[in-house]
């Protein structure tokens, strides 16, 4: 578990007087951009955290108290119409006679965003790789955790498949190999601070947002679906930059323990991308053709927020505009 973090705002502010006992009225109107919104994705941050670990000073019985769970159904319907938006024209690109592993491979392909890990590859300098390394700690931390939740949504071949894959993420059997565990071993060993949450209040927008994405289809059973297209398109595009994040980490003599995290993940995620793929999204939606739609928005969620997230980190460095994003 960890504290509550500091308020950016009267969203956020409204909801950890809530998480703090109070009842603080109507929640304040959102409104805007709720993806670029550090208030608002601070807010959804927290609320979903309750279904994660916690924090210290929280009332466990608030994760299901009526009031809270109100109040996290409107930002995640803002939240949601934000990614509609973000992905539509990304979606618009798929061929409906396409099956679904080809429209999969579609998204992937048109995939523009800039490269975050090229630049650490590249051009990065310490200090922008452990800037990198504290924003990656809100997920690896906790490092598919919300996947996890879709495990018991799930039957037949995609729920042996997500089974296979996070045993993988879970260390195999082994504590010492948990991939959270591994990136809080990195984090120490560059200096950082390796607690569970110890950087939420360093946390950018698009950063919170791309986790309160995951948490979102993981925790709603509705949308089960779209976790698993997030986890597809997550997975079949981490084995090449993991490949160059670990370049950048020798490149820049960072401890070795960092290098070593991004090399676990070089082969692992190239087996994962298979799985994810075909093994769980198709049949899936073989099973349940309803789900086809939201498999392809977990795609295109995955794709599209991992590069407003690089966009606004490179923005930070000098390194690039990123409209609609401040620099």
């Amino acid at each position: 578990m960890t504290s509550l973090p500091t308020e950016r705002g009267a969203v956020s502010a409204h909801v950890l007087r809530m998480l703090r006992g109070d009842r603080p009225g109507p929640v304040p109107e959102v409104a805007g951009d709720v993806l670029v919104d550090e208030d608002v994705q601070l807010a959804l941050w927290c609320l979903f955290e309750l279904h994660h670990r916690g924090f210290d000073d929280v009332d466990p019985d608030l994760e299901w108290d009526p009031e809270v769970i109100r109040v996290r159904r409107v930002l995640e319907a803002a939240h949601l119409a934000a990614v509609r938006d973000l992905t539509r024209e990304r979606l618009e690109q798929v061929d409906a006679r396409d099956d679904l592993v080809d429209q999969i491979d579609t998204l992937l392909a048109v995939d523009d965003g800039p490269s975050l890990a090229e630049h650490l590859r590249r051009h990065a300098d310490a200090d922008q790789f452990r800037d990198f390394l504290r924003q990656r700690s809100i997920y690896h931390l906790k490092e598919s955790d919300p996947h996890a939740f879709v495990v018991p949504r799930l039957d037949g071949v995609p729920k042996v498949a997500l089974a296979e894959l996070q045993y993988d993420e879970f260390g195999a059997g082994r504590p010492a190999a948990l991939h959270s565990s591994l990136f809080a071993e990195a984090l120490a060993a560059c200096g950082l601070d390796p607690t569970y949450g110890a950087y939420v209040d360093e946390a950018r927008a698009t950063t919170l947002a791309v986790n309160t994405t995951m948490s979102l289809f993981g925790v709603n059973r509705r949308w089960r679906g779209a976790a698993m297209g997030h986890l597809a398109a997550f997975e079949s595009t981490s084995s090449l930059p993991c490949r160059w994040i670990t370049a950048g980490a020798r490149r820049l003599g960072l401890p070795e323990e960092v290098a070593t995290y991004y090399e676990e993940h070089i082969e692992a995620d190239a087996v994962h991308e298979q799985l994810a793929v075909r093994s769980i999204c198709a049949p899936l939606v073989a099973a349940e053709p309803d789900l086809h739609d939201d498999v392809l928005l977990g795609v295109a969620a995955c794709l599209e927020l991992d590069a407003l997230a690089a966009r606004e980190q490179l923005a930070q460095w000098g390194r690039a505009t990123a409209v609609g994003v401040p620099a």
